[in-house]
């Protein structure tokens, strides 16, 4: 196995754009305005369930999103997990304090983006 191989998985690019089109609050048809004229909401539900999108629209994508690129190609489920689980636990041992004062130091997105 080489070591750009993923374990067990591969990342699925229209999920991401799901998840993170869903953490910002912007729904398909506002996406779909944004994409231009060619595009409408199920499109966007289309394109949500395509694993790999091509590059040109992936970057149209994230502008509309206003985040990288990069965000949406190696957004990992169980990476965040672990991220958010750890940054809690640590939160919380660490200082006392609740999961609703902490304010991390760092970007959660720059760290679920970070290539290992």
């Amino acid at each position: 196995m080489s070591q750009n191989t993923k374990t067990n998985h591969s990342i699925h690019e229209g999920r991401n754009v799901k998840h993170f089109r869903e953490m910002l609050v912007i729904k398909q048809d506002a996406l779909a305005a944004d994409l231009g004229d060619d595009w409408n909401q199920q499109n966007i539900s289309l394109l949500e369930q395509k694993e790999k999108i091509d590059a040109p629209l992936l970057q149209q994508i994230s502008a509309a999103l206003k985040i990288p690129v990069e965000a949406i190609q190696n957004f990992d489920d169980e990476q965040a997990i672990n991220i958010i689980s750890n940054t809690v636990n640590n939160s919380d041992s660490a200082t006392g304090n609740s999961l609703f004062s902490y304010q991390p130091t760092f970007n959660p997105i720059d760290k679920m983006v970070e290539k290992k």
